[in-house]
């Protein structure tokens, strides 16, 4: 198809098994839920969705955006603590305009989510990476950090953590409130995969916890609805709601998203949201199991790494010689891509790794996918079993 007429940024060949696409298939996405709201809310006589929209976000929505969130999260959420957002990185590209300035340290985790590495450096910060272990951020090392620099923020993916999956344990969580308070730095917690938990509950969201006055939470319906959407929140106390909604972005444009907010406004209060989440945790854990099985007979010999119990990604070690975009390379012969682990690294590390997407693909094509992908490896590393 040409470029001219392209209208999503995804536009993967259909013949080839792209494991980088980070995203729903179009067959998962919720066209009649979308259909029943657009047809509810369009058919009132009250035509304040087309207007500019409150700076914060519209009242009504965010009232019923706490209420979801109170009930998702188990824990109480204000609406005056939610400021509207056109997404995730859109919450997180104004955050890095109100308090950063080129040249300032941000601590980001090692891996980290690799386009929000794009939004920092265009804003020409200097990032620091902080090692994470198996259960997360290493406070310990976040803490030698600490005693020689000062960073603005620290950028965190606590729960389900893009790419490597793991999730922060709450005693972290509230290490990490201590310090940032010690040491006087904001915390941007990353939050887009909390509700996207298929085992056990993760521990509660940092956002939370934002009467500390460090916390900024972000989340988004990208991952929970749809991503053409383009609407997420932040959450966090009012002095910070204040300062985003005083940007001259929202003086000049209105509030973000306020047609969009209308018709996800009745898909919450109509309990649509919860429905499809059901739906999305039950396709996902199969996938998650498909895309296991697959591994291990194809790779297992090859490839370390845990099942994923929440959020969209496979975090795949492969041994120390192995570099994964010397892989991917190789691999648009064999119609099979990826995202190397390179990219997640804020020092250029992370060579070994790759990443892998469940959320684009059936079961047959992740299985088909791996099949692929095990030939890539056998070409270029003949001698790994």
């Amino acid at each position: 198809m040409s470029t001219h007429f392209q209208t999503t940024q995804s536009h993967t060949d259909p013949d080839v098994i792209d494991f980088g696409a980070g995203h729903p298939g179009d067959a998962l996405l919720p066209r009649a839920i979308l259909q029943a709201a657009s047809a509810q809310r369009l058919s009132q006589p009250d035509a304040s969705l087309l207007q500019y929209g409150l700076e914060q976000g519209d009242g009504y929505f965010r009232h019923a955006l706490a209420q979801f969130l109170s009930r998702r999260y188990a824990a109480p959420v204000d609406m005056e603590h939610l400021f509207i957002s056109s997404g995730a990185s859109q919450a997180l590209d104004l955050i890095c305009t109100l308090y950063t300035q080129p040249g300032d340290v941000i601590f980001v985790e090692e891996p980290t989510y690799f386009l929000a590495l794009r939004i920092f450096a265009d804003h020409r910060l200097t990032v620091v990476p902080i090692a994470t272990d198996l259960h997360g951020l290493d406070i310990n090392a976040l803490e030698a950090a600490l005693a020689t620099h000062r960073p603005a923020l620290l950028y965190v993916i606590p729960t389900h953590q893009n790419p490597s999956g793991f999730t922060l344990p709450l005693d972290r969580r509230r290490r990490l409130l201590e310090l940032s308070l010690a040491h006087n730095f904001l915390i941007v917690a990353d939050e887009v995969y909390h509700l996207l938990s298929y085992d056990a509950s993760p521990p509660p969201p940092l956002a939370t916890f934002a009467e500390h006055n460090t916390v900024l939470g972000l989340g988004s319906f990208s991952k929970i609805l749809a991503p053409g959407l383009r609407l997420g929140w932040v959450q966090a106390a009012p002095h910070h709601i204040q300062r985003l909604v005083a940007s001259g972005l929202l003086d000049s444009g209105g509030g973000l998203n306020p047609f969009t907010s209308a018709l996800v406004r009745v898909v919450l209060e109509e309990g649509w949201e919860d429905e499809y989440l059901e739906r999305l945790h039950a396709t996902y854990r199969q996938r998650i199991r498909a895309l296991d099985a697959a591994l291990q007979a194809q790779l297992g010999s090859v490839v370390t790494y845990d099942a994923p119990t929440g959020g969209y990604f496979f975090w795949l070690r492969l041994p120390e010689r192995v570099d994964g975009e010397d892989l991917l390379q190789h691999a648009a012969a064999h119609k099979v891509s990826f995202r190397p682990g390179v990219r997640f690294s804020g020092q250029g590390g992370l060579r070994n790794y790759i990443r892998l997407s469940f959320a684009y693909y059936e079961d047959a094509q992740l299985a088909e996918g791996v099949r692929r992908l095990r030939e890539v490896v056998r070409e270029v590393y003949p001698s790994l079993p």
